[in-house]
């Protein structure tokens, strides 16, 4: 680990304009490292660069399987410095070590699949009748501008910058100020595939000042971002002034739905990875359970009891895969995370188990479990992304589905049933993205991801992202 960390601008590391800044390690409070912040001056050069490389031809000059295999070698070098890595990402995050593992693993996974799907892509012929030719040719739309939220920081701008990249576009990246650290592997990846300088660039600044001169720069094509509804609302609309297309990422409060023929046993295992992973920081997070009445006290009962089983403390001390949890990313997150729950148990909740800080250095909550939460309360609405879960009882399947789609959001949603038929007329009408049958967080990075109404439009992951980094010319010749 260093003391100080750069931009990478250009295929160079640079200071930025905007100062320094200290990133803390959210699990002691401490201070880790400093980290140099851009400014809008930095943007546009980066912005520049970025340009200058779309505009030379270099990267659509290649055949796509030649640019396929310098993603897939950026991907490999992730790999090839996967422990440090992940231990970095965990001081800076706070995550348990378990879980950076397996997100440097699942970033480098993103980059294999993308360059393996860059010679994929293929136009179309379309007939016109005797004496024409037509057809499409799908081409990049030039600089993607990706900001990256902060609580998987490597996983989602990997999956940005791989599909950018496989369909020839140059890539200009803004970190989370939280947890920029990591993401300088990004630059060097680059360097060591042998992409052209200018093809990546990497940037930290605080959102107000960096993140909104990349948002509105006109050298920008594309945009990408994942984060808050009020920020992703803000970044659209500074789009829209530029004509500029956006994939938009904002979060959920998404619903499992339990019957009373569910198996039990295997659901607490999709609690666990649903709720408490990554301290529940997660935007596709299983935050509301709604479960059958008839099951619903002995579930409660099971969902208190793992909870009150993990093992809390500072990430970098717990390896043991779905034992321990680590921090929360910072004071303010622990701090709402807090007073969410606390509003919910004034309101009427029952609070099963934890809703309490810590008493340890660092940033930490225990997992909870709110019980008799009303849908149309505030925590049966409002995204907490912590490690708080909200369970409420339903009488029959369309009291269910009236449940798990009452809120503003619609990014995944789960059923949790023996009877295949019943899922299906659920998987139909549950209002989001992506549904889970039987297993919380089912797929990988070959299934699309996206939400319906406040969780975004646009879909990352799977081939159908590969469609929001291209623009489809369409070519017509009058044969003689």
């Amino acid at each position: 680990m260093q003391d100080l960390y750069l931009n990478w601008i250009d295929g160079a590391w640079a200071e930025g304009g905007a100062g320094r800044m200290t990133v803390e390690n959210p699990g002691t409070g401490q201070a880790l490292a400093e980290q140099a912040l851009a400014d809008a001056a930095d943007v546009d050069r980066a912005v520049t660069a970025a340009r200058r490389v779309h505009e030379s031809g270099v990267l659509t000059a290649l055949r796509p399987v030649e640019r396929g295999r310098m993603v897939r070698a950026m991907g490999a070098w992730l790999l090839d410095h996967h422990e440090d890595l992940a231990r970095l990402l965990t001081l800076e995050q706070g995550k348990a070590l378990w879980e950076a593992r397996n997100e440097i693993r699942n970033a480098a996974r993103y980059f294999e699949y993308y360059g393996n799907q860059a010679e994929t892509l293929e136009g179309r012929q379309i007939p016109l009748g005797a004496g024409y030719m037509d057809f499409t040719v799908l081409e990049p739309y030039g600089v993607s501008a990706q900001i990256i939220p902060w609580n998987f920081p490597m996983e989602i701008a990997a999956r940005s910058i791989a599909a950018g990249i496989a369909t020839g576009n140059a890539c200009v990246v803004k970190t989370s100020e939280m947890t920029p650290l990591t993401s300088h592997a990004f630059g060097l990846a680059a360097k060591a595939a042998g992409l052209p300088p200018g093809a990546v660039n990497v940037l930290t600044g605080w959102g107000h000042e960096a993140g909104a001169a990349l948002a509105s720069h006109p050298g920008v094509n594309q945009i990408v971002f994942t984060g808050s509804v009020g920020t992703g609302s803000a970044i659209a609309q500074a789009a829209a002034r530029n004509i500029v297309p956006c994939v938009l990422e904002l979060g959920g409060k998404s619903a499992a739905i339990v019957h009373a023929d569910a198996d039990l046993d295997a659901f607490l295992g999709d609690v666990r990875r649903g709720i408490f992973m990554n301290a529940g920081q997660i935007c596709s997070a299983m935050s509301r359970i709604v479960v059958h009445r008839a099951v619903h006290d002995d579930l409660v009962e099971r969902i208190a009891g793992l909870a009150r089983s993990i093992d809390v403390g500072p990430g970098i001390d717990r390896d043991a895969p779905l034992k321990g949890m680590g921090a929360m990313a910072s004071g303010p997150q622990l701090d709402r995370a807090l007073a969410l729950t606390a509003r919910a148990e004034a309101e009427g909740a029952r609070l099963v188990t934890g809703g309490r800080r810590l008493n340890i250095p660092g940033h930490f909550m225990d997992p909870t479990v709110l019980a008799g939460v009303d849908p149309a309360s505030e925590i049966g609405q409002t995204e907490v992304f912590g490690p708080v879960v909200s369970v409420m009882a339903f009488e029959d399947e369309a009291e269910a589905i009236a449940i798990a789609n009452g809120t503003d959001y619609g990014l995944v949603a789960g059923v949790f049933t023996r009877d295949l038929d019943r899922a299906t007329r659920a998987a139909g009408r549950l209002r989001a993205g992506q549904v889970f049958v039987n297993e919380w967080f089912a797929g990988g990075v070959e299934t699309p991801f996206g939400g319906y109404g406040k969780s975004g439009y646009g879909r990352e992951k799977g081939r159908e992202a590969l469609w929001n980094y291209v623009q489809t010319k369409n070519v017509a010749i009058r044969l003689r």
